[in-house]
């Protein structure tokens, strides 16, 4: 049998307040295979980060500061982003750690990217939804699972009651 190498772990972040679990245990998942880490974050449309799903969070203080929807540029959404990211990569400790910020539909983006970067795993986690948004929306952890050929680690993210 051939042993794979696996050397580097592509962990898809958004600004729930999950994320940071999800950030976590994808970089230990890492360091257990010697695994270099990328952190990508994929920006949506502005208006996204106005509506209800939207929750800033971990290093993201920065949103509240650019003001209404409507005037917020992506280049700002980026920068932002970058700063979140960035306090993700200070909070897991690893100097090395990769981090991006990409722009497009989130799970096409983290198929790009994943092939982009040659990762050998994504890590992605899963948000539960109601029935009837998952049937309006599709989820991207749905979407990133039926459409890769990379290995793919997700991490439930439901708050249990």
């Amino acid at each position: 049998m051939k042993n794979v190498s696996m050397k580097k772990v592509l962990i898809a972040l958004d600004y729930s307040p999950t994320a940071e679990k999800v950030a976590e245990t994808g970089f230990l998942l890492a360091q257990t295979m010697g695994a270099q880490v990328v952190l990508l974050h994929v920006l949506s449309d502005p208006v996204y980060y106005s509506s209800s799903e939207y929750s800033p969070i971990i290093g993201f203080e920065g949103y509240m500061e650019m003001g209404p929807v409507n005037s917020v540029t992506t280049e700002r959404l980026n920068d932002a982003s970058l700063r979140y990211l960035d306090n993700t990569k200070q909070r897991l400790g690893d100097s090395t750690i990769q981090t991006l910020v990409k722009e497009g539909e989130f799970a096409e983006t983290i198929l790009e990217t994943a092939k982009e970067v040659h990762a050998d795993f994504i890590v992605i986690g899963s948000h539960s939804r109601r029935w009837l948004e998952e049937v309006l929306m599709g989820s991207v952890t749905e979407k990133v699972l039926h459409h890769t050929s990379i290995p793919l680690f997700i991490i439930p993210t439901k708050k249990h009651k």
